[in-house]
């Protein structure tokens, strides 16, 4: 398996007839479970609550498609690019019980959850071979679920996901016009006119975007202005509480919806990894803001997934915000 770049989008590719598949044990032989006999490699916890093993770790996955040891060993191949698999897999035990997902656990265990993120983040970017460290978290069958256990996933690559490359493109742009954040000016301006709001918890807003990729896509974003969500965290992680509050509650209003969503945290990138020749790079704290995107997936709504030369939302933002603010939770 390699890493092959396409020279039209600029984004890199998985390539390989060898990735494994991951089928999701029965809760008896649940290799996430603390009492599992067949375990996987523990990297990082944190310590228990009410007389638990752990709230929350990270462990090596066990099926990696990225790799930690060498080089990424960039090479050329006529006019294509491509290197190897450095970097990192893990998958991230939210809960040390088998059936406690996130809309259902208390929030100080969606707390000590987050700060695990926020620390292996922060270690990882410690490694100068690494560019990006992504969070993401696939739930159900039609988002490509891997295990039964609640968990989320982390990558660390040698590249900036191309998403996230075009936010920070885009927050560069904007901040060069108007020295402002484009992601602050977003939420002022979502505050001021309700219609997109969801809710609001401490420090933490949670709306669905003005031009919606897919029915009922949410974002969840700080209101004080950091880059980082790491740095964030850590700072303050009394505030983790009240995000973990609000996380709770959007995923229950969503799953009112559907039961399956990709979840995705998007932070700043790893700044020991700098390109002097990538501009945004000199602005990146003043411009780009971290953020949480959930974006539900409805099968009646398939559209929005499959009409990919511009994006489909069948349902507008302000009646996604409307219904989920009315969502029981």
């Amino acid at each position: 398996m390699e890493l092959r770049k396409d020279p039209i989008t600029r984004s890199w590719v998985l390539v390989g007839d060898d990735i494994p598949e991951i089928t999701p044990r029965p809760p008896a032989q649940c290799r996430l479970c603390p009492s599992a006999s067949d375990r996987t490699q523990q990297i990082s916890s944190r310590s228990g609550l009410r007389g638990g093993p752990w709230s929350a770790r990270a462990v090596v996955h066990p099926g990696a498609v990225y790799h930690i040891e060498g080089q990424a060993e960039r090479r050329g191949q006529g006019m294509y690019d491509h290197m190897s698999t450095l970097g990192a897999h893990e998958i991230l035990v939210e809960n040390p019980q088998h059936d406690r997902h996130l809309w259902q656990a208390g929030e100080d265990e969606i707390q000590q959850f987050l700060l695990l993120i926020a620390q292996r983040i922060q270690d990882l970017k410690g490694d100068a071979r690494f560019r990006y460290i992504s969070v993401f978290k696939n739930f159900g069958a039609p988002a490509g679920q891997e295990f039964e256990h609640p968990n989320s996933q982390l990558t660390a690559t040698t590249f900036i996901p191309r998403r996230v490359l075009y936010e920070l493109r885009a927050a560069y742009d904007f901040y060069k016009q108007k020295e402002r954040c484009v992601f602050c000016d977003i939420v002022n301006q979502e505050l001021s006119e309700g219609q997109r709001l969801v809710e609001v918890r401490g420090d933490f807003v949670a709306l669905c975007p003005y031009a919606s990729r897919t029915p009922y896509e949410t974002w969840v974003l700080p209101r004080p202005h950091d880059s980082a969500f790491e740095r964030f965290a850590l700072a303050h992680p009394g505030s983790m509480r009240d995000l973990a509050g609000l996380l709770k509650r959007t995923l229950q209003r969503i799953r009112a919806i559907t039961e399956s969503f990709h979840l995705v945290l998007h932070t700043s990138p790893n700044r020991d990894h700098a390109s002097a020749s990538l501009g945004y790079w000199k602005t990146l704290d003043e411009d780009y803001h971290w953020h949480v995107e959930i974006l539900p997936i409805l099968a009646s709504k398939s559209k929005s997934y499959t009409f990919k030369e511009v994006y489909y939302s069948s349902v507008s933002p302000e009646s996604a915000a409307k219904r989920l603010r009315e969502a029981e939770v």
